[in-house]
């Protein structure tokens, strides 16, 4: 389900914050002898993670920081993401703690950005970001998968703040979802 609120191209008012949790794409797992962390990107996930960055532009989700896990398949998704969406990879930010975080860690995380960006893309892991997206939106799903997202939306003025807010669903897709040929 893909549900927009507001024109994209409006700008945000001071006291509206936009969060989309990305999970990574699909991993591979064709050597065993590869660590967790440096598991790199299935021939899946390759194809994957750029079909889901044209979906966010489709949505209207325009991230002023993308902040992902340092694994080395969620920084290949958030790269591939980052290219389809314009976003300049320099940019691009890493932060350890994302690895395999917990929701209260992904809380952690987002409450320490800057609240002069707007609209954060937090690529990483489940259970966690399972575990927020049903803290945000109850009942949205059972299980964020591979290279799916959620936007939600608050009113709220820092990131901090942002998780006492009414949330608002901006937006929800992933790689199998069937859309209308006429989205």
């Amino acid at each position: 389900m893909i549900e927009q609120r507001g024109h994209p191209s409006q700008p945000p008012g001071d006291r509206d914050k936009t969060l989309t949790l990305l999970r990574h794409a699909k991993s591979s797992w064709k050597d065993d002898t590869v660590s967790d962390f440096d598991r790199p990107l299935s021939g899946r996930g390759r194809g994957d993670a750029p079909d889901m960055g044209r979906r966010l532009q489709t949505a209207g989700v325009r991230p002023s920081l993308i902040v992902s896990s340092p694994a080395k398949r969620a920084w290949a998704t958030a790269k591939a993401i980052a290219r389809v969406i314009g976003y300049p990879r320099e940019f691009l930010q890493r932060d350890a703690d994302l690895y395999l975080a917990s929701a209260g860690t992904l809380v952690e995380v987002i409450g320490r950005q800057d609240g002069s960006f707007n609209h954060l893309l937090i690529c990483a892991h489940n259970p966690g970001l399972t575990d927020l997206v049903n803290r945000l939106l109850p009942g949205l799903t059972d299980n964020l998968v591979t290279a799916g997202f959620v936007t939600v939306g608050a009113e709220a003025k820092d990131w901090r703040e942002f998780f006492t807010a009414e949330f608002r669903l901006v937006a929800y897709d992933y790689p199998k979802r069937i859309h209308d040929r006429t989205d």
